[in-house]
């Protein structure tokens, strides 16, 4: 008689979720996804990405494995460069100040290319990131910033080639089906307490994988947790992430870790909805400030625009934009940097104004002071140091001298009209702190011990991130803790 199959609950249907159902179901086991969302807002926060997924390789042989079907044009013309394992745990430990989990980050890098070419199986399709990562220069596009590789079709068609490897392997996604409570005992998690079209039911599991975003969604949460005025923040993703994972697990013992006053937050439009807009995705983002300044409702600077690649500073200064008065800034351009701005400021939602002098801009600049923004654009100007080359591959150290707030990189006088300025607040993406898993991604007690048929992969995990991240890295920690889990959840004995 053949041994039962074992049944693999999995809590959440984006990315971790999808690669937790699909690696337990490559182990032999039943798979039961449980979706929050009506099956049009499927797909959590991942739904809402650009589908960027920082990877380690080593060369072009290396995404050839991931992108075989990059034409020779396309290789001819441009320098993907490498980014060694090195570089991408370096660039964790920066970024997070040293914080991050030594062995969960090495699993996230060492795995990653492996990880992504497992998703290649399941009809994941990978592309470079011409339009966003890199500018030609010399006749040959340059990759910066460490991230070359996106999902073909956005986070939209990451969730679609998942959902459809899914149903391939006989997996079943319910919709609209909220775990509200885990079944557990002395002897660890038995299952999930489901609410389905409201009625309650309780669904038995040899393991549970929890994949169900963070607390972002959650305006209580958000507030008691990172602080004032947090409350005021756009949500940039799905209105579903409101805790439900860690609030489930920390009920059965589960231990907090991480940066939990912490998370990933960038410039988001003005006037952008609540919660995230699947129409608009992530249009309502504003990444080109490296080329241009940003300042307050006082006119004036406030943080160094060009401190770094755009990859390592946008997740941490939504947050200093909420800390700005009326929780407000203004990005602004002029006509020598407009061909460097990315497609979100084109989109027909967008919060912008535009003039021929830099006093009317002033004035349409909703709640501006124009006399101090004219002063700061004066003092800014003169701070150029602009006999150093402009180079927007590399951090080309074309910065501003004797500024209080200096700008390290990529400064250009703003003197070239039509001048552009576009209204932004605070996005929030995902918050960082989680749960506490081991190597195997099962989920640990506040003893320290695994609790027995429980795993968790994605944002509800903490540990891996503090104050910043390296852009993509989100997905890829998703993707490959995912997989760890449910192989693991399939496994369990």
């Amino acid at each position: 008689m053949e041994p039962r199959a074992r049944t693999v609950v999995v809590v959440g249907a984006g990315n971790a979720a999808l690669c937790a159902a699909l690696a337990a179901r490559e182990q032999g086991a039943r798979v039961v996804v449980l979706e929050r969302a009506p099956e049009r807002l499927r797909g959590g926060n991942s739904a809402f990405t650009a589908g960027a997924m920082r990877v380690a390789y080593r060369g072009l042989d290396d995404l050839l494995d991931l992108m075989p079907d990059l034409s020779e044009s396309e290789i001819a013309n441009t320098d993907f460069g490498s980014y060694p394992e090195e570089q991408f745990l370096d660039d964790l430990a920066r970024v997070t100040e040293y914080r991050c989990d030594p062995d969960l980050t090495e699993i996230l890098v060492t795995r990653s290319h492996d990880t992504l070419k497992w998703m290649t199986t399941h009809g994941v399709r990978f592309v470079p990131i011409f339009g966003r990562q890199a500018f030609k220069v010399g006749g040959k596009f340059t990759f910066w910033g460490g991230l070359t590789v996106e999902v073909s079709g956005g986070g939209p068609g990451l969730v679609q080639a998942l959902v459809d490897a899914c149903a391939r392997q006989g997996i079943g996604i319910e919709y609209g089906a909220r775990a509200v409570r885990l079944v557990a005992d002395d002897d660890g998690v038995q299952g999930v307490v489901v609410r389905q079209e409201g009625r309650t039911r309780e669904l038995a599991a040899d393991a549970v994988v929890l994949a169900a975003g963070g607390f972002q969604a959650n305006t209580e949460w958000r507030t008691r947790y990172l602080g004032p005025n947090w409350d005021l923040a756009k949500v940039r993703g799905t209105a579903y992430n409101t805790g439900d994972g860690l609030r489930m697990a920390l009920d059965v013992g589960a231990s907090p870790v991480g940066h939990w006053s912490g998370c990933h937050a960038v410039g988001w439009d003005l006037n952008a909805p609540e919660f995230g807009d699947l129409a608009v995705g992530d249009g309502f983002q504003k990444h080109s400030y490296p080329f241009g300044i940003m300042v307050n409702a006082r006119g004036e600077r406030f943080v160094d625009e060009g401190a770094d690649f755009r990859n390592y500073t946008y997740a941490k200064y939504g947050r200093v934009v909420l800390e700005q008065p009326g929780q407000f800034a203004w990005q602004v351009f002029d006509r020598k940097v407009e061909h460097l701005l990315r497609d979100e400021y084109r989109i027909r939602e967008v919060t912008k104004v535009t003039a021929d002098t830099l006093e009317e801009l002033a004035g349409k600049m909703d709640s501006v002071d124009p006399d101090g923004f004219v002063r700061t654009v004066r003092e800014y100007n003169a701070a150029v140091m602009t006999d150093v080359p402009f180079n927007p591959n590399v951090k080309d150290g074309r910065g501003t001298a004797g500024l209080a707030v200096p700008k390290s990189n990529w400064a250009n006088t703003l003197d070239s009209p039509p001048y552009q300025a576009y209204g932004i607040t605070c996005g929030i993406t995902f918050t960082f702190g989680g749960l506490r898993i081991n190597r195997d991604a099962q989920a640990l007690d506040t003893d320290l011990r695994p609790i027995p048929g429980l795993y968790a992969a994605g944002e509800l995990v903490g540990g891996i991130f503090y104050f910043n991240y390296p852009g993509g890295s989100g997905l890829t920690n998703g993707a490959v803790f995912g997989r760890i889990a449910g192989t693991s959840a399939a496994a369990r004995p």
